[in-house]
This record gives C-alpha cells, sequence and structure tokens, in this order.
C-alpha cells in the first residue's frame, strides 16, 4: 500500500509509511538521492529505522526529486512527507521548494493547518496519520522553538525561511552536548555546512577550557567542582539510545520485569553431533546449504517441543490464559551492527532438515546486511542464542517479550570427560534454558532441556523421536 499523496497536477508527496505493526515513528539513515535526481517507480530513495529494523522504502512514482524534506538522522513520525518529487518535469517554472511542500514547524500548542492553496487539493492515499498529526515530535529533553528558532531549524533543513538568527546554527543534541560542558555557542567556530555548529566543533572548543581549567585558582571552594564535568565529558563519548536499540532494551526491562525467570543448566557431550555435523557437509542432499553444529541444535530443540508441547505457549494478561501454540517460529538471536536482533523462522517445526538449513542461512545473511524486516521479527514462539561463538561457556539468557523460553549454547569445547569408564578428550558444551515460570514448572522446563541435550550426545535420536 502506498503513503503518498498529490498537491498538485505536477508535485506529488511521499509520506513515512507505518513499515511494521503498528509503528509510530522511524530515523531516516540514509537517502539515496538528491534533488534534481531521476527516480522511478520501485526506486529505493532512502533507508529508515524503525523500532524493529533497518528498511528501504521504494518511491511509488516517477520523476524529478524536488525536496527532501528532513535530513539524515532526523526521526519522522509516520504520515509526515519526507520527499517531495516533480512528476510533469519541463512543463514549467519549477516554484521555491518551500512553496511546493513545506515541513511542518513544532510550535509549544496545537496550530491551525495552513489554508491549502489555491488549485491544489491534498489527498491522502495509503494509511498513515491524518494531516493535522503531521508535526514534528519533541524529543525527549529537547527545548521547544520559539519563531526564532523555527526560522533557524528551516534554514538548516534547505527550506530558506527569512528571519533573524538569534543563535548560532546548531541542532538540539549538539546544543545541550555544548550546555553539559559548559561552552558557549557564540564562541564556537562552525565548520558543518551552511555555518552549522557539529558536536565535534564543540569538543574541539571543549579541549582548551578542559586544558586550562586546572591553571586557573579557584574563587570559591566549590569552583573545582564546577570545572570537573568538563574535563569527564571531554573524555567521555554519549550515544543516543534510539530505533532497534532502544526497543530491545525497553523490550528487554519489560520481560525481565514481568516474566519471573527461571534457568537451568545442563553440561553434554556433543561429539557424535559435531561428526553428524561433518558428514552432513559431505551429503550431497545438503549441498547448497550451510551446515554447522546450531542447525542439529536447532532441529533438537524442535524435536524436544514436539514432545513437550506445553512449552510452547505465552502468557496473556488481559485474559489471566495461557495460550498454547500449535506451530513453532524458532527465533535466532543474530548480532549486527545496530544491535542484537531476533528474526524467527516461520513454522520451523514443518521444516525438513535441508529447509531448516536454508532458512537458517537466509536468516543469518540477511541480519548481518541490516535487510531484516519488521515482519521477520513478529510472532516468534522460542529462541535459541549462540553466546558459545563469543567463546563464552554459557550465560542466563533473558526471555523474548511474549515467548515462553530461550536456549543459550555455549561454546564447544574440547574437554576431559568420562567416556564408557574412561577419561577421553570430547567436544562438551554447556546449554542453559531459561522459561517463563507462569507457563513453564520445574519439571517441564527440566524435561525440554533434557531431551535437547538427549539427542545433541545420541544425534540418531532425530530419527526416532522425530
Amino acid at each position: 500500500m502506498t503513503t503518498m499523496t498529490e498537491t498538485s497536477a505536477r508535485f506529488r508527496e511521499f509520506k513515512m509509511p507505518d513499515v511494521g505493526e503498528g509503528l509510530t515513528e522511524a530515523e531516516i539513515l540514509k537517502w539515496f538521492v538528491q534533488p534534481g535526481d531521476t527516480v522511478t517507480d520501485g526506486q529505493v530513495v532512502c533507508e529508515v529505522e524503525t523500532a524493529k529494523a533497518a528498511v528501504e522504502l521504494p518511491i511509488p512514482f516517477d520523476g524529478v526529486v524536488h525536496e527532501l524534506r528532513f535530513p539524515e538522522g532526523t526521526t519522522v513520525d509516520v504520515g509526515q512527507v519526507i520527499i517531495a518529487v516533480d512528476v510533469a518535469p519541463g512543463s514549467g517554472d519549477v516554484p521555491a521548494a518551500s512553496e511546493a511542500v513545506r515541513e511542518p514547524v513544532q510550535e509549544p500548542v496545537p496550530q491551525p493547518e495552513p489554508e491549502t492553496p489555491k488549485g491544489r487539493q491534498p489527498v491522502l492515499v495509503g494509511y498513515g496519520v491524518s494531516e493535522s498529526s503531521t508535526k514534528r515530535r519533541a524529543r525527549k529533553g529537547a527545548e521547544v522553538p520559539g519563531p526564532a528558532d523555527a526560522a533557524i531549524q528551516a534554514e538548516m533543513n534547505g527550506h530558506g525561511v527569512a528571519a533573524p538568527r538569534s543563535r548560532p546554527l546548531a541542532k538540539p543534541p549538539v546544543r545541550k552536548l555544548a550546555k553539559d560542558l559548559g561552552i558557549d555557542l557564540a564562541t564556537v567556530t562552525p565548520t558543518g555546512e551552511g555555518g552549522v555548529i557539529t558536536r565535534e566543533d564543540v569538543h574541539a572548543a571543549a579541549a582548551p577550557v578542559a586544558a586550562e581549567a586546572p591553571a586557573q585558582p579557584p574563587a570559591t571552594p566549590a569552583a573545582p567542582a564546577a570545572a570537573a564535568p568538563v574535563g569527564d565529558a571531554a573524555r567521555e563519548t554519549r550515544v543516543p539510545v534510539k530505533g532497534v536499540r532502544r526497543a530491545i532494551a525497553q523490550a528487554m526491562v519489560g520481560s525481565a520485569f514481568t516474566a519471573p525467570h527461571v534457568t537451568e543448566f545442563v553440561t553434554v557431550d556433543v561429539t557424535r553431533t559435531m561428526k553428524l555435523v561433518a558428514e552432513l557437509k559431505e551429503d550431497k542432499d545438503m549441498a547448497g546449504v550451510r551446515v554447522n553444529p546450531l542447525l542439529i541444535i536447532a532441529k533438537a530443540l524442535l524435536v524436544a517441543i514436539k514432545r513437550n508441547p506445553e512449552v510452547n505457549a505465552a502468557w496473556d494478561e488481559a485474559a489471566q490464559e495461557i495460550v498454547q501454540k500449535h506451530y513453532v517460529n524458532l527465533g535466532i538471536a543474530a548480532a549486527t551492527p545496530r544491535g542484537l536482533i531476533v528474526p524467527n523462522i516461520k513454522d520451523a517445526h514443518d521444516k525438513t532438515l535441508p529447509q531448516l538449513a536454508e532458512a537458517l542461512g537466509e536468516l543469518v545473511s540477511t541480519a548481518r546486511e541490516g535487510k531484516t524486516s519488521p515482519a521477520a521479527m513478529a510472532g516468534g514462539t522460542v529462541t535459541i542464542t549462540n553466546v558459545g561463538v563469543f567463546g563464552v561457556d554459557t550465560g542466563t539468557p533473558i526471555l523474548n517479550p511474549g515467548e515462553s523460553a530461550i536456549l543459550a549454547v555455549g561454546a564447544i569445547k574440547l574437554q576431559p570427560w568420562v567416556h564408557k569408564g574412561k577419561v577421553k578428550p570430547r567436544q562438551v558444551t554447556t546449554l542453559a534454558l531459561s522459561f517463563d515460570h507462569r507457563l513453564v514448572d520445574g519439571e517441564l522446563g527440566s524435561k525440554v532441556l533434557a531431551d535437547v541435550a538427549a539427542v545433541l550426545e545420541q544425534p540418531k535420536r532425530l530419527i526416532t523421536w522425530a
């Protein structure tokens, strides 16, 4: 479904769509086009990051880019216009960008909508919020701009609104940084495009202040304490928590303090599993797919769930009911440049080993490329997190919200092990199963973990138990 409006017979606007399930905002990570570029229907024009994933947005019509409404790094509400396109280039004089489409300016109180210019009939096509709500959302801790600030912001965004400048040009996060460091922006030399002060400019201005502070004798006993934050801040880096990372942080806190977690551990000899992996790599039926221990572990967990179906459930807080699920959407925790995400394999319980291997390969490669869709991360029932790839023996994983269990797999190491009455070097790992104690009692959780361990110790059980 397309999210766009027609501002005239010539100019069309593309709005930020809801690319996930009920998402309300997204951050523009990167523009792939600039004003004057020709675009075609279906061409990707930008990449945005939602609370669930990074997503590429295609333009739904042909034309020439007239204006980009927001710079990279801006968080935009769903339904706000992000780009205007001239769909009939060459048909006459092109109005100034600010006349064709005007970015809404944040005000401290709701303002009436401007009258529609004569001859224009804006029509909302597709989904998104109404025009009356397309107003830039105030970031937490940011100042509410007055008329002078609105003019400055408009100039930074390239709309050319003429107004006297009451302050140096800088974005709100940069202003906050300067305030934290005790730096007067009027004394900072800007290096950004259009005379905009950047974070680097503020840090550069703060460095001499920090160096000079100790040499100045304190006028009062409180003076050294005032100088300390400047020096500390110069040695620190603050990373804004937003998008996927913010959503994960909120979800983990919610899960940890909502679901009563229980974690059980078992150490198991997986020597036979490692031999099976080596054999499968040579099997012609597995040609073209990636075979590794995680594949067998995933299959072992699916077998354990089949033998203990009650573990595959969710808690309905509103109805105070346990919802047992007759399908398994198997989540696989994946480390990406944007943080840890958990896409899942839909209906993993129905897949053969080659199909499961293919699905795992696609899931991992898509995650590493940063192209996992929000839909791919929705609807998980149980999850596997392979902390062993980092050389970690095990851990106590936190449940994904709405899921009943998560299995952590530790590093597989050669260790001394009693095998057939003798101490021998064997491939050994430790498994940890965390589960929601509202859904899964100790007996059920123990059975599931024991079944997984039994399959990994004797992989032939994949045949006899499946």
